[in-house]
């Protein structure tokens, strides 16, 4: 796919994301829209309870970010990865929702996720960003470079240099 097919199937700022299985293209965006229901079973996959779709729907209108990360099919692109922030819009931010499907997994796809968000808060200018992640996940944050709240269980915070 050419940069000029990728914006126009999934929207301005759209790109290809770089991954460990090159039979598959996998694409970030942040103003693709996104079916809500389609969410919702991505969400359940990695063990999510289920919420209000209408809660759902006016969380995402509430979010400084919303980014997609699709499995690209010319046809039917299938929504394998998500993760949405909010916050004041200037100083600090709050990255909620982060999920890969587990069928995708293990392809590098969770880091390049997360670099992907930290750019678009970059770019917004913001100095500050939170994290709040389930402590089985909270390694995978720390490998990273974020830095985890003196207990280290859920929180970890991150500082634009």
């Amino acid at each position: 796919m050419t940069k000029e097919e990728i914006v126009d199937f999934y929207g301005d700022g759209a790109r290809i994301c770089p991954s460990l299985k090159d039979e598959f293209t996998f694409v970030f965006s942040q103003s693709r829209p996104f079916d809500l229901f389609e969410l919702e079973e991505l969400l359940a996959t990695v063990g999510w309870s289920r919420r209000p779709v209408r809660r759902v729907k006016r969380a995402l209108e509430n979010s400084l970010l919303r980014i997609g990360l699709w499995v690209h099919h010319p046809r039917s692109p299938r929504l394998i990865g998500f993760a949405r922030c909010t916050g004041d819009g200037v100083i600090e931010a709050t990255v909620w929702d982060v999920a890969v499907h587990p069928a995708y997994q293990g392809f590098g796809l969770g880091k390049q996720l997360m670099s992907y968000v930290l750019e678009g808060l970059k770019d917004i200018g913001l100095e500050r960003v939170t994290l709040f992640a389930d402590p089985g996940v909270v390694s995978f944050y720390k490998r990273q470079g974020w830095l985890l709240e003196p207990r280290g269980h859920r929180c970890a915070f991150w500082y634009a240099t």
